[in-house]
């Protein structure tokens, strides 16, 4: 677990940062160019058609630190209207490379090593007061704050069209601003990215993109930051949109009441 550790505070490392320090995020040519359309609305637009009802989540986090890869997935069943999702989260690289969790309402259920428990407890804790303790990750997974930052990005541009497992969609490209970045984020953490941010004289390199289908619904979601020797990247797919879904409570007579849990596995 040290290894991995490593990997995820190297993501916010002075050194990694400063690579970046002297990047340009513009180019300029002799002529004006023509300001292209703001398309934030229509993601807006497409985040809340999505948000109305259930759809399947399969969300895979891309890291890379000083040549060193990690992978870890998020799959399961979302009801974006009853705040309800059921989800698998694996990490095979991990000392810890399973856990479970089922979002309800306020509260959350988190079963496996990583609450401190047997693999067969649940623990409960405050869903709403959660926080993320890594860039770009959602405090307990929780697709609705994947949406909430999407839903955030400034300076949308329409970026093409493709299909996303075989369905016709339009992808949009923008930027996260410092807050949508560090939203519900860890206080220590977010005094790093802060310092970060600092370092570089304005917002680090964060980008968001939605694919949105042709009734207007996102499809895929990705949200990327390079800094030279470290890099993050987090792709969510949202399928069988609309079609009933099965997300299951434990019953919390048999949950063990907690004020909250931590590790890369949770965000």
């Amino acid at each position: 677990m040290r290894r991995h550790a490593a990997l995820s505070a190297g993501l916010l490392s002075t050194g990694a940062l400063l690579l970046c320090a002297g990047c340009s995020t513009a180019t300029t040519t002799g002529g004006a160019a023509e300001p292209a359309t703001d398309q934030a609305p229509v993601v807006k637009a497409a985040v809340a058609a999505t948000s109305k009802g259930p759809a399947r989540m399969d969300q895979k986090i891309e890291i890379s630190d000083g040549g060193v890869n990690a992978a870890i997935t998020v799959t399961g069943d979302v009801d974006f209207a009853a705040h309800k999702a059921s989800l698998a989260v694996d990490f095979p690289q991990g000392g810890i490379s399973h856990l479970d969790e089922v979002l309800a309402g306020k509260q959350a259920y988190v079963r496996g090593a990583s609450s401190g428990l047997d693999d067969d407890t649940w623990v409960v804790v405050p869903r709403d007061t959660a926080v993320a303790h890594y860039v770009l990750r959602a405090p307990l997974n929780d697709p609705e704050h994947v949406l909430r930052q999407i839903s955030a990005m400034r300076r949308v541009t329409e970026a093409g069209s493709e299909k996303v497992a075989g369905v016709p969609t339009t992808r949009y490209r923008g930027m996260l601003d410092h807050e949508t970045l560090t939203l519900r984020m860890d206080p220590e953490t977010r005094k790093k990215v802060d310092q970060a941010r600092d370092l570089v004289g304005g917002d680090l390199p964060a980008y968001g993109e939605a694919w949105v289908d042709q009734q207007g619904r996102v499809v895929r979601t990705r949200m990327s930051m390079d800094l030279g020797g470290a890099h993050v990247t987090v792709t969510t797919g949202l399928s069988a949109l609309g079609k009933p879904t099965r997300v299951t409570v434990p019953s919390d007579d048999g949950a063990v009441p907690g004020s909250g849990v931590t590790g890369i596995l949770t965000g």
